[in-house]
C-alpha cells in the first residue's frame, strides 16, 4: 500500500489502482479528493471536513462514496443520496478493496469551556490508523499510526505518550500545518527519541511505500 500525505490532516492510500483519502479538509489541497474511491472524514472541523473538497471528489468519480459521523453526512447527503454512509465507534466495513475499522468516539479536549464534539479514527486494512483530532487507542495491533503532532488540543507529552501506547511499527507526522519549520527539528528529535517507533514526516505530495 502507497501512503501520500498531503496538507495537514489529509493522507491518500493507495492499493490494487484503488485510492482511498482521509479527511481532505480547509487546509488540504483543492484536489485532494479528486481521484478517490472511497472518502472517509474523522469529524466536521473544517481542517477535516471541506464540503466543497468532498463534492469535487464525488463529482470526478461518480462510483465514489463517503463514510463518516452523522454529523458530517448530514451536511453533505441530500446531494449525493446513497452515497454517504454513517459510521460509528465499533463499525466494520469494506469499500472498494480496503477493509475498515471505525474506533473511537469524542473528539479531544480543547478546554473545558468548549463543548466535544463526535471524532472518529479509521483503521485501514487492520495496519493504518487515522485517530482524526483524538488519542483513540485502537483495540487493534497497528503498524502505521497517523500521528497528530501538533493541534490546539495537544502537546508534545501526550503526543509522545500516545505512540508509547499505540505501540506502532512507524509514525508518519499529521495534523502538522500549524507547526513550523522552526518548531519540527524539535518534535522530530524528542518524539523520535521518546517515542519508542520509527518516526517519519513526509512534506505534502511525499509519498511511502508502507
Amino acid at each position: 500500500m502507497k501512503l501520500t500525505k498531503m496538507t495537514h490532516a489529509c493522507v491518500r492510500l493507495e492499493k490494487d489502482g484503488r485510492t482511498l483519502v482521509i479527511d481532505p479538509g480547509t487546509f488540504s489541497e483543492e484536489d485532494s479528493a479528486v481521484g478517490a474511491d472511497v472518502l472517509l472524514v474523522t469529524h466536521e472541523h473544517l481542517d477535516h471536513f471541506n464540503e466543497e473538497r468532498l463534492r469535487a471528489g464525488l463529482e470526478a468519480n461518480p462510483a465514489a462514496e463517503i463514510w463518516t459521523l452523522r454529523s458530517v453526512a448530514e451536511k453533505i447527503s441530500a446531494a449525493f443520496p446513497g452515497r454517504v454512509h454513517t459510521v460509528g465507534h465499533g463499525d466494520t466495513f469494506t469499500a472498494a478493496g480496503f477493509d475498515v475499522q471505525v474506533h473511537g468516539e469524542l473528539h479531544a479536549v480543547i478546554h473545558p469551556d468548549i463543548p466535544r464534539i463526535t471524532n472518529v479514527g479509521f483503521l485501514v486494512d487492520g495496519t493504518v490508523f487515522h485517530p482524526g483530532d483524538a488519542l483513540t487507542v485502537p483495540d487493534h495491533p497497528v503498524e502505521t499510526l497517523l500521528l497528530p503532532v501538533m493541534a490546539p488540543w495537544n502537546k508534545i507529552s501526550e503526543v509522545i505518550d500516545y505512540v508509547r501506547e499505540v505501540k506502532p511499527r512507524r509514525a508518519f507526522d499529521v495534523h502538522d500545518a500549524l507547526l513550523t519549520d522552526l518548531a519540527r527539528p524539535i518534535y522530530d528529535n524528542q518524539i523520535g527519541a521518546l517515542g519508542g517507533a520509527d518516526h517519519g514526516r513526509l512534506a505534502p505530495g511525499e509519498s511511502a511505500e508502507l
